[in-house]
């Protein structure tokens, strides 16, 4: 069984055929994913997906990108995490590559999610680019002690041992498998396996050999693929490890 560890299943992008792909990621043995919100007003139908389907989680947060007037209110953002099978805070982090000016908005919208994690015990969702060094700095700083994940690992081995020496867990998307990723799959190699999760982030960054298709949770197969071939394991022993580790950083991923 393999998860899928951040998708968009709410996106506009898959209401054409969400059934669909929800039969073929069982298919390809992806009994589970999460879905990690990226607006405030995504959250009513992100909690809509989680309650129709089964094996399907989220996290509630907004998205470093999205404009300063959308940060939530506090009081909204801790009822979101009360809802029943939301298991995560974010997606959150710091971007500064597609945003521009004064980002001090941009850190303290990140502190809130981090306030809401610890406030919660929920786990953190993290996205970080072009912002390496303030991201490993409030984390240290807000002191993130229920943890959580790097999504879309893209950094180097010095950053993923600093987010791992906090609790944090690396995930690999489908970038690893493009061919000019030489410095990611080093990172990937070496990682420690009980810290290591595997994600698509659908509809975006689709693996080879689905390279240019719109990527959907059927294909983080492909993913864990090439980690075991990199790691000289089998897919098999991804999907357990990644497996177990999901459910270990959230624990509020369980069956009812």
């Amino acid at each position: 069984m393999l998860v899928d560890s951040h998708c968009h299943l709410d996106f506009e992008d898959f209401d054409a055929d969400r059934a669909g792909i929800l039969a073929r990621a069982h298919a390809a043995g992806v009994q589970e994913m999460l879905i990690a919100a990226v607006v405030e007003a995504h959250w009513p139908r992100v909690q809509a997906l989680t309650a129709e389907y089964p094996g399907v989680w989220a996290a509630a947060g907004v998205h470093p990108n999205e404009p300063a007037a959308e940060t939530p209110e506090w009081e909204h953002l801790l009822a979101a995490l009360a809802v029943d099978k939301v298991v995560a805070v974010g997606e959150t982090g710091l971007d500064y590559f597609r945003s521009e000016g004064d980002l001090s908005w941009q850190r303290e919208r990140f502190a809130r999610h981090i306030a809401a994690s610890k406030a919660t015990g929920k786990p953190l969702i993290v996205h970080t680019r072009a912002a390496a060094a303030d991201t490993i700095a409030m984390l240290r700083s807000e002191e993130a002690a229920a943890g959580g994940v790097i999504h879309c690992f893209t950094e180097n081995w010095d950053f993923a041992k600093a987010a791992m020496d906090m609790g944090f867990y690396i995930s690999f998307s489908g970038i690893v498998t493009f061919k000019k990723s030489v410095e990611l799959q080093a990172v990937a190699k070496k990682m420690p396996a009980d810290h290591l999760l595997v994600e698509t982030d659908a509809p975006y960054l689709a693996p080879v050999p689905q390279r240019g298709k719109r990527n959907e949770p059927a294909f983080v197969a492909h993913v864990a693929a090439f980690l075991g071939a990199l790691r000289g394991e089998t897919q098999e022993d991804i999907a357990v490890q990644t497996t177990a580790n999901f459910h270990a950083l959230f624990k509020h991923a369980v069956a009812t």
